[in-house]
């Protein structure tokens, strides 16, 4: 996958443009996850085994040619099904992008630069053809947040974590999602896995316990280009979340030594006052 630009060069428009076959790609993706959804996420999760969280690389929510390139999967691969609908497309200017390579490289519709960035699919129609509509993924980064680890982390090993399972109605399955519903909509990009369990025992009851993926067809991509894709594509989701966090976060620590140099300056008039008092 060629990244969209450098944090000090130019965005490239052509580095943007959806990737060939994307017509092809969305209308399997929406069969899939009709499949998956009319089937698969009607019923009760099942159990299964679970994997601890992978570490998110962090950095990558500074750094604009990750998130650009993030914002090039999602709107290739993820709106079809999936909108994230508390961000204006306009507002994706703050990754570095003029407004002429959002509207020529990241608006795959009709829609317009001030528009929320929706999915074209119709929410009451799509929860009666599948059972259940997609959900919008506008605040999955921080949603996803527990005592195992932080959003981004869920979303980085969830899209590392999809295995092949003739079991489950979509052909895939996921070591962090168990029975998942959905599919593997990056499959090509990091090809086919299936996985090795072993038993352990566990409170008198045997347990299976994912050991290691195998690789059996390759993708696109190699393993270390899959998860640097991935990575992207979860500091988009974080950005997303909150736009402002890092502006946010910039004026926080101007406020902390505005107040430290403020309370200097407290400290001592307050000595001086006492002191003429005494």
């Amino acid at each position: 996958m060629v990244r969209i630009a450098e944090i000090s060069g130019e965005v490239s428009p052509s580095a943007l443009r959806p990737a060939p076959g994307f017509g092809r790609q969305l209308a399997s993706l929406l069969v899939g996850v009709g499949l998956s959804l009319g089937l698969g996420l009607s019923a009760v999760k099942a159990a299964g085994p679970a994997v601890p969280l992978d570490t998110f690389p962090t950095q990558k929510l500074t750094d604009r040619a990750a998130l650009q390139n993030g914002a090039k999967l999602y709107m290739n691969y993820c709106l079809g099904c999936h909108g994230i609908s508390q961000v204006r497309y306009s507002r994706l200017a703050d990754l570095g992008l003029s407004q002429d390579q959002i509207k020529s490289s990241l608006i795959l519709t009709e829609s317009k630069l001030g528009d929320l960035i929706k999915t074209t699919m119709p929410l009451k129609e799509s929860a009666n053809w599948f059972g259940k509509a997609p959900p919008d993924l506008s605040l999955s980064a921080r949603s996803r947040s527990s005592g195992a680890g932080s959003g981004a982390d869920w979303i980085y090993t969830y899209m590392r974590g999809y295995y092949l399972d003739p079991s489950r109605p979509t052909g895939w399955n996921n070591t962090v999602y168990p029975a998942v519903g959905m599919p593997h909509v990056l499959w090509d990009l990091q090809g086919e896995r299936t996985t090795e369990f072993k038993k352990v025992m566990n409170n008198g009851e045997e347990k299976l316990v994912f050991d290691r993926f195998v690789q059996t067809s390759p993708g696109k991509m190699t393993p270390s280009e899959y998860d640097n894709a991935v990575a992207d594509l979860t500091a988009f989701l974080s950005w997303v979340a909150e736009p402002a966090a890092q502006t946010r976060k910039q004026i926080g620590v101007w406020v902390l030594l505005f107040l430290g140099i403020f309370f200097v300056f407290a400290w001592r008039l307050n000595a001086a006052y006492w002191r003429d008092i005494r």
